[in-house]
């Protein structure tokens, strides 16, 4: 048995990209190959890293073990559908699907056919995670903040993440992690959120209420000049601030003087590779032991948040509907 696991990469666009060079770097990794439907873009990965382009999904799944999607969220279904029924591993970038029902059928089949389903929620990796899970149990108020430019056109094609809104384009990131620090069910969501650019919301914000009293305040824009990836957490006995996209972090908390400012400790690392090295590390161990492992992200988690991205979405388009938002 081969002591690395055969991966390959499906759509080689900004993400796809560097998830074949990651794999290449990956020391417990074969990258097989790529596809891309854009022929001129899978010519130039395969060149750039001198890696097969396959001409179908079906003939570089027939090579590999396990393999990430990095497609448009609107067909990753049925993509995973039929790599999950020939029992292949796979990384599925977030959101894990465009619509609930076809990711629970996804998670129930992988459970099924023992095979490994991560989801690319990779903020989970990023290196004030660690610091951020061990207060989890203080949650009280979260607020975040994740703003980015509208994503530049693509000849022939959508623009990136706007084959769907974006909550589960950006949004959805930040719900994974507040699903992830707060052990409770969700009891009320109120969100607002409008179409600028594109056909579904570029700009949203939504208020979620947990059942244990807990509270979220999320916001999230594709349509804002400058990047922001910011997350606040106050907790019963003192107030952290992250920002993801510095990969820093400061804790405020009370002292016998008064306010003590703390750096967060930091790890730090690129967060996508350590996601791409734990696939690959389940994967090697669903294929030795033939029991599937549970993934940091497993398909469930995409699932959970995908589940609230859409009730946000709802909302918000409810909004809009009821008080006649767009009506002249």
């Amino acid at each position: 048995m081969s002591e690395k696991l055969k991966v390959g990469v499906i759509g080689v666009g900004v993400l796809g990209k560097h998830h074949t060079r990651l794999y290449k770097q990956n020391k417990q990794a074969e990258l097989v190959g790529i596809y891309d439907a854009n022929k001129a873009a899978a010519k130039a990965v395969s060149e750039e890293f001198g890696v097969k382009a396959y001409p179908t999904i079906k003939e570089l799944a027939a090579a590999c073990d396990g393999l990430s999607i990095a497609v448009p969220a609107d067909i990753h279904y049925e993509i995973a559908l039929d790599l999950i029924k020939d029992r292949k591993h796979i990384l599925i970038e977030k959101p894990i699907t465009s619509k609930i029902e076809h990711a629970e059928e996804l998670v129930q089949l992988a459970e099924k056919n023992n095979v490994v389903l991560g989801v690319g929620h990779v903020e989970r990796f990023n290196p004030v995670m660690g610091f951020l899970e061990k207060q989890a149990g203080k949650t009280r108020f979260i607020e975040a903040h994740r703003l980015a430019p509208y994503p530049p056109a693509r000849p022939g094609m959508h623009r990136r993440g706007t084959e769907v809104g974006v909550v589960l384009d950006l949004m959805i990131h930040d719900l994974d992690i507040i699903l992830h620090m707060v052990d409770s069910e969700v009891e009320r969501v109120d969100a607002v959120g409008i179409p600028v650019l594109s056909k579904s919301e570029d700009i949203a914000n939504a208020r979620i209420k947990f059942k244990n009293g807990c509270v979220a305040n999320v916001t999230a824009s594709r349509v804002s000049p400058e990047p922001m990836r910011k997350f606040r957490v106050f907790l019963t006995d003192s107030y952290i601030s992250l920002d993801y996209a510095e990969r820093s972090g400061v804790m405020y908390t009370r002292g016998l003087l008064g306010i003590k400012k703390i750096a967060v400790p930091v790890d730090d690392h690129n967060a996508l590779e350590k996601e791409l090295e734990d696939f690959v590390k389940c994967s090697l161990t669903a294929i030795r032991s033939g029991k599937a492992p549970t993934p940091k992200v497993t398909g469930r988690n995409g699932l959970e948040a995908l589940k609230l991205a859409v009730l946000i979405t709802d909302t918000l388009n409810d909004y809009n509907k009821h008080y006649k938002v767009f009506e002249k």
